[in-house]
């Protein structure tokens, strides 16, 4: 009989595989949530605009949500039902892809906070210019 350690990995492996074959289908295609689905297109188009390199070497925001949402799939399956060393490379290039996420998310966050300050700025230095000149 497997040790109960044992089993909650395999649990836990599992559990994760199919998380990540959810969200990359969610980033597919429209066909669990057209919501989620529209969002994931909207957060990848700032991803493009955040890092205007990927265009430059023929990356789209269209092409990159489908790169990241097939290696989720891919890995989640792996990670769902393959055992041993594949796994192992799957957990490996998942963690790539997240943190790659994360790293465009931060940029596309930081991006219309710079902007926004920039805004208020500019309203704050009109204010200063309105009351010295009265």
């Amino acid at each position: 009989m497997a040790s109960p350690r044992t089993i909650t990995i395999v649990a836990l492996s599992f559990a994760l595989g199919l998380f990540f074959v959810f969200m990359g289908t969610i980033k597919l295609t429209p066909r669990l949530s057209k919501d989620a689905y529209s969002e994931m297109k909207r957060a990848y188009k700032s991803y493009a605009k955040a890092l205007p390199g990927l265009k430059k070497i023929g990356i789209s925001s269209v092409l990159l949500r489908k790169i990241i949402g097939s290696l989720e799939v891919g890995c989640g399956v792996v990670l769902t039902l393959v055992p041993g060393r594949p796994k192992d490379v799957a957990n490996f290039l998942l963690l790539l892809v997240m943190l790659a996420v994360l790293f465009f998310h931060q940029l596309s966050d930081d991006r219309p906070e710079r902007e926004d300050s920039r805004e208020e700025q500019h309203i704050n230095d009109q204010e200063k210019n309105k009351v010295k000149q009265s």
